[in-house]
């Protein structure tokens, strides 16, 4: 099944979906297509642009909450599929900077990938205490960091609406 990639109205990435789908929201005039396939939809009687990239027509507001769910997946993409202490790729953990025994929270800021030797060292403890900090400073990872786990193929013609997704989504410390 071939993917559509959608855009919000202000050219944000919001989601993949199928092309029934997409070509239904443009039908509808709630979407407008800004790339297409090379080859049309074929119905019995017309034919009709194949939609490669969409973009809605009127603003969508996205909950946070939708896009601060964690998942394993998502975080390992965020950190560049590395440990943020020592930065290697084998066997990857999560890792609470501010242990949850000691009151931390597992949100975005809070989570780290790290290898299993080192988040078994780091332990329920602080950085400071085990003098072990993160390479970056964890933040939330861009919108489209979530479009591109969700396709089964990137098109080189959805870049330029993605930007520069395979860099990790947050700025470095120091």
């Amino acid at each position: 099944m071939q993917q559509v990639l959608v855009l919000n109205s202000s050219y944000e990435p919001l989601n993949v979906c199928s092309v029934r789908r997409a070509h239904v929201l443009v039908i509808k005039g709630k979407a407008e297509v800004l790339e297409e396939a090379d080859r049309p939809l074929r119905s019995a009687a017309r034919a009709y642009t194949w939609p490669h990239v969409i973009r809605l027509v009127a603003y969508v507001r996205v909950p946070r909450v939708i896009q601060r769910r964690i998942s394993r997946r998502a975080l390992f993409a965020r950190d560049g599929w590395r440990c943020q202490y020592c930065g290697t790729t084998g066997r990857l953990t999560l890792d609470h900077v501010v242990p949850r025994s000691r009151g931390g929270d597992s949100v975005w800021e809070n989570v780290v990938a790290s290898c299993a030797p080192c988040n078994l060292r780091k332990g329920d403890r602080l950085p400071e205490e085990a003098q072990m900090h993160p390479q970056v400073k964890p933040r939330p990872p861009a919108p489209a960091l979530f479009v591109t786990l969700a396709a089964s193929h990137i098109p080189e013609r959805w870049q330029q609406y993605l930007g520069a997704t395979a860099a990790p989504a947050y700025a470095t410390t120091g």
